[in-house]
């Protein structure tokens, strides 16, 4: 069976064109991580990562110095095997943030690499419940200097111009009277059917200050509110899902299907928009999601509608996928040789082996390096 030869490692940071905004805080450059993993067969499977808007070097070291030593020689066919592995030697050094956003990646590379070998779409090498495309929202409606509730009403206005049937806009930065006058403006533009959706990015501190924003919003019918609080605060997302009738999605920062189980239990959400470049790669993400199904809470992934795609077509109890239209937040889209179509509300799949896109080296070469390890 082939081995595992090589590793490549790559950190970089890309500007963004404009300075975005959320609740609380201010983003001017994405840091990404990047691998490659090589078997002696010579197929290479890709995965990457969202590291932050600082420190990308952290996920070079996690990769370099703690993860790849244990994968290099192995098969890249026992890749529940080499998770347990990884996770076992990241014990001490971090089971969430940044390095089990390493190896999430690393996870990601490894199926993209199986898939690739055994000739099938991702989607189709998983088990597809979908074969063709999958519903997407279109997500913006971030706070930009100078926009206003008007300028956020035209854009989700516009998404919906462009057939998409559900748009998320940012929420909690403005005061309650402010995000009244965005959220209503929002609503007006798209109509009463289009599913409306509102983040917070763990913008409030506790229910107090969340049902001062709430009260005004309910009464246009959001399909979700997103990150209220900080994603450790599961008492206050389970109290505040008891005190609005919007419904709570939380756990785009959430690690491991014991926290995510955390949530389940307490009741803390009626949506998980768990992320596969953070909670520790498509297997994880694929434990999350069975046992979500089995609470009857759907799937709703966060970011990187290029990984996300084949696995909400793969999930029975996904609804969508998160779609950015632009490079413009998700500036990710720029290293990456080959994009998503979408056409009425639905992401286009795949149909190439694997992921179906390999990274644009030019465009990497710009903002950072690779490092092979072997």
């Amino acid at each position: 069976m082939p081995k595992i030869q090589s590793i490549e490692v790559c950190a970089l940071a890309v500007p963004l064109d404009k300075v975005t905004s959320f609740s609380n805080r201010t983003v001017t450059a994405r840091h990404y991580g990047l691998v490659k993993v090589r078997s002696t067969d010579g197929i290479e499977g890709l995965g990457f990562c969202y590291v932050g808007s600082a420190a990308g070097k952290l996920f070079h070291v996690a990769v370099e110095e703690l993860l790849a030593p244990v994968l290099l020689g192995r098969d890249s066919s026992a890749v529940e095997g080499l998770w347990k592995t990884m996770y076992q030697e990241a014990l001490l050094q971090g089971r969430m943030g940044t390095v089990m956003r390493a190896l999430s990646a690393l996870d990601t590379a490894l199926w993209d690499l199986n898939a690739r070998s055994a000739k099938l779409p991702m989607h189709k090498f998983l088990g597809a419940v979908e074969l063709d495309s999958v519903p997407a929202y279109a997500s913006g409606g971030y706070y930009l200097e100078g926009k206003t509730a008007q300028g956020v009403a035209d854009e989700m206005a516009g998404y919906v111009a462009q057939g998409f049937g559900a748009v998320k806009m940012k929420t909690g930065r403005w005061s309650p009277q402010g995000e009244e006058t965005r959220v209503r403006a929002a609503r007006e533009a798209v109509g009463p059917d289009v599913e409306l959706m509102l983040d917070c990015n763990n913008g409030w501190v506790d229910t107090v200050q969340a049902m001062e924003y709430l009260r005004r919003i309910e009464q246009y019918n959001p399909y979700f509110i997103e990150e209220p609080f900080g994603p450790d605060d599961v008492e206050s997302h389970a109290r505040l899902a008891k005190l609005t009738r919007i419904p709570v999605a939380t756990a785009e920062i959430g690690y491991g299907r014991w926290y995510h189980k955390q949530l389940l239990d307490m009741g803390a959400a009626a949506i998980l928009q768990t992320d596969a470049a953070v909670c520790g790669g498509i297997s994880e993400w694929r434990r999350i999601a069975a046992t979500a199904g089995s609470y009857g809470v759907q799937m709703c992934p966060h970011w990187f509608h290029d990984l996300h795609a084949p696995l909400v077509a793969a999930t029975p109890n996904a609804r969508y996928v998160e779609f950015f239209a632009d490079d413009q937040v998700l500036n990710f889209r720029r290293l990456v040789d080959r994009q998503l179509e979408y056409k009425d509300g639905r992401v286009m799949l795949h149909q190439e082996p694997g992921l179906g896109f390999n990274f644009d080296e030019r465009e990497v070469a710009k903002h950072g390096r690779w490092t092979t390890l072997s």
